[in-house]
């Protein structure tokens, strides 16, 4: 009889669109496997939607008070999914909310506090994944390659598109992976300004035309040809991406050109994968963006390798399992970050234990 784990996995990403809430057994067998117990989705109401954005321009002191809220709200909302769920997790995995990243400055501030979720919902918290790699000098992010490897090893290359457009794959044997692009940050942002939560399966965009200035300005932004390790975070959109879409009004051709730019910049980052006699490789993409079937259509048509779409449970989902994942490794005292990923001076087994 293999044990299995039964962790839960919070997730929160960039792009505001809510809270992912994901209940896994895992076991290992020589590989790890993981079965998806209960899955669910909160979305964000307009007052958490303007704290978060609005934190990123608070002082010390909001910052704490925001860090405690936000713990205590996680908790509560995890409560109410294992009571309607009727779960018995041995522990919550919380990657928090992305607040500023800044590797170069050895900071990154992910909010949630880890004590007030646990004392919420009466689970362990494990949280707080990133801090220790970015002290080791390395990015602190991307952070689900980890489970790429381990989870989704029969797919070569894991992409996943959020508010911010990552993938991940091997090198040599090695686990290599980078954040390429802002994605739905972008998109939702101006689908925000035509009072749309985000653009239904790009209906917006491929109605648009293509602005090829505007492209290449983009596109021509030196983040793109330096080398991996690289992340972003929301200060790259609020200083190179935001001030060239806010002050026009063609916003249906923006939304075209911005997803053009996603996809080209997904292929280039892709594209030089080793294959054996250039045969193409299967891409599993995950994400918001996987559901965007018009950036889909146009990844598939520039590069050579099959773009492979999910379930909508492994789409919506990926990154609360991978965050489980971290958890669980971390509760083995485990590596969870790689430093062939992060460009840290060593691996880490990362991750606050909050008991309650």
């Amino acid at each position: 009889m293999i044990k299995k784990t039964n962790v839960i996995g919070l997730m929160s990403g960039s792009s505001l669109d809510g809270i992912d809430l994901v209940d896994v057994d895992f076991w290992h067998d020589g590989k790890w496997h993981f079965k998806i117990v209960a899955k669910d989705n909160y979305d964000y109401d307009d007052y958490w939607k303007q704290k978060l954005s609005d934190a990123f321009y608070y002082d010390q002191n909001q910052l704490k008070d925001i860090d405690y809220q936000y713990g205590a709200f996680l908790g509560k909302i995890t409560k109410q999914f294992i009571d309607k769920y009727n779960l018995h997790p041995e522990f919550v995995a919380s990657h928090g909310h992305t607040i500023f990243h800044r590797p170069q400055e050895h900071y990154t501030l992910q909010i949630g506090d880890g004590q007030a979720l646990a004392n919420e919902c009466g689970v362990t918290v494990i949280n707080d994944f990133r801090t220790e790699d970015v002290l080791k000098g390395g990015q602190g992010a991307p952070l689900v390659p980890i489970g790429d490897k381990l989870l989704f090893a029969d797919y070569p290359i894991c992409l996943n598109i959020g508010g911010i457009a990552n993938v991940s794959y091997d090198v040599d044997g090695q686990r290599i992976a980078y954040d390429i692009c802002i994605a739905n940050q972008a998109l939702n942002y101006l689908s925000n300004r035509l009072s749309l939560p985000y653009d239904k399966d790009g209906q917006i965009a491929r109605s648009g035309n293509i602005d090829h200035q505007l492209l290449t300005v983009i596109n021509s932004n030196l983040f793109y040809s330096q080398k991996y390790p690289k992340s972003l975070g929301r200060e790259f959109f609020e200083e190179n991406i935001k001030p060239l879409l806010e002050k026009r009004d063609d916003i249906t051709d923006m939304m075209a050109t911005f997803v053009e730019h996603i996809a080209i910049q997904i292929a280039k980052s892709i594209d030089d994968v080793k294959t054996y006699h250039g045969a193409s490789l299967q891409m599993l993409i995950t994400g918001g963006g996987a559901k965007n079937k018009f950036l889909v259509e146009r990844i598939q048509a520039h590069t050579k390798h099959q773009v492979v779409v999910p379930s909508n449970d492994i789409i919506d989902y990926k990154e609360a399992l991978v965050f489980a994942f971290l958890g669980l490794l971390r509760s083995r005292n485990e590596i969870n970050v790689l430093k062939s990923v992060t460009g840290a001076e060593s691996d880490s087994c990362s991750g606050k234990i909050h008991s309650i």
